[in-house]
């Protein structure tokens, strides 16, 4: 499988970013870079064989510094939310940066990982070439206990999936909870408003969350709501229905609690534009998957001159539940010492 590296550009310290892509024998090609291991493209055909990118980001590094919206950013050591920016481990309280709705942690920032320069390994398997960014965390750093270290691979494998395996290990107990922010849009990536196209989510279940989107506690039925997607709908059909979790969140920002058995890799989202043919579909281990409708996502300019707009993408965010560490009915994310952490999830595309 082919692979490339070029400079991506220049932090502000002087410090080179690089951007590597990998290309597999199908002519699907992924990139990321060096900056905060972020996914920057996925180009895929259609139905007509036509290549196009279907992966919302930025094209400078000044872009992925100051843009909000957390653009195929590798998130941790928390993905989503922590309540009141706190919790308690062992006995000691921790508290963290509050950067949402004036009380919690949201994507452990604002020192985000988005913001460091990662190592970086390229490697060659059976599956196929991949990109393995790795990255020491500190104690304290961002507010969590223990020494981390932490790798994160993108592997592009010929049945053009992206396969994502995180792990982590700590000198210390602390939260290991990561995902990956990528905004999709099977249409491409500059498309605009994604109501169309068609979503199933493998769960009969999801967390309800409170005025600032932190889960409740409670685990609640999908069924007879606008959050049920067990039968595959297009997402624009419910996403403006007259429901108060739909209103808090301005559109679809839940976790649904996945059917699967725990821990166990199974198919648990798909995904289908209509007008290209597209599919995609999302295997994980983890409990729990955020799917977003980029109700919050600003206007902006991305690659390519395209103009990104609210509603113009959405996310599947695999993750154990927001606000877990705080939620004992909630599987754990905590990381006792000396242990691994261990996660897979795959992003595979096909074409109808």
């Amino acid at each position: 499988m082919a692979w490339k590296k070029e400079v991506f550009g220049t932090l502000p310290d002087g410090r080179q970013a690089d951007k590597y892509t990998l290309t597999n024998k199908n002519g699907v090609s992924a990139a990321f870079t060096s900056l905060g291991g972020i996914w920057l493209g996925m180009i895929v055909p259609d139905r007509n064989g036509q290549m196009e990118d279907v992966v919302l980001g930025f094209d400078s590094v000044e872009k992925c510094l100051s843009l909000s919206g957390h653009l195929g950013e590798i998130v941790g050591r928390n993905a989503n939310r922590i309540g009141n920016g706190a919790f308690t481990l062992n006995g000691v309280t921790y508290k963290l940066a509050i950067n949402s709705a004036g009380r919690n942690n949201l994507h452990s920032g604002p020192d985000f990982y988005r913001n460091r320069i990662w190592d970086v390994e390229l490697k060659e398997s059976g599956d196929g070439t991949a990109i393995e960014f790795s990255l020491f965390s500190p104690d304290g750093d961002q507010g969590y206990p223990g020494n981390a270290r932490i790798r994160v691979s993108y592997t592009l494998t010929e049945d053009n999936s992206l396969r994502l395996d995180y792990h982590m290990v700590s000198d210390k107990d602390t939260i290991a909870n990561m995902t990956n922010h990528v905004y999709f849009n099977l249409a491409g990536h500059g498309a605009g408003h994604i109501g169309e196209q068609v979503v199933w989510i493998d769960a009969d279940a999801y967390t309800p969350g409170d005025e600032t989107s932190v889960p409740t506690g409670e685990v609640a039925s999908v069924k007879g709501t606008p959050l049920d997607f067990t039968q595959a709908k297009a997402i624009g059909r419910d996403i403006d229905a007259d429901f108060g979790q739909l209103n808090i969140a301005g559109g679809y920002d839940h976790n649904w609690v996945l059917n699967h058995p725990a821990g166990k890799l199974s198919l648990s989202a798909k995904i289908y534009d209509p007008g290209t043919g597209r599919r995609m579909e999302v295997w994980t281990d983890l409990p729990g998957v955020q799917f977003y409708t980029a109700n919050g996502l600003k206007e902006c300019q991305g690659k390519d001159g395209a103009v990104y707009q609210r509603r113009g993408a959405y996310c599947f965010e695999t993750q154990y539940f927001p606000d877990a560490v705080n939620k004992p009915q909630f599987a754990s994310p905590v990381l006792r010492e000396g242990e691994e952490y261990k996660t897979t999830t795959i992003y595979r595309f096909t074409v109808e």
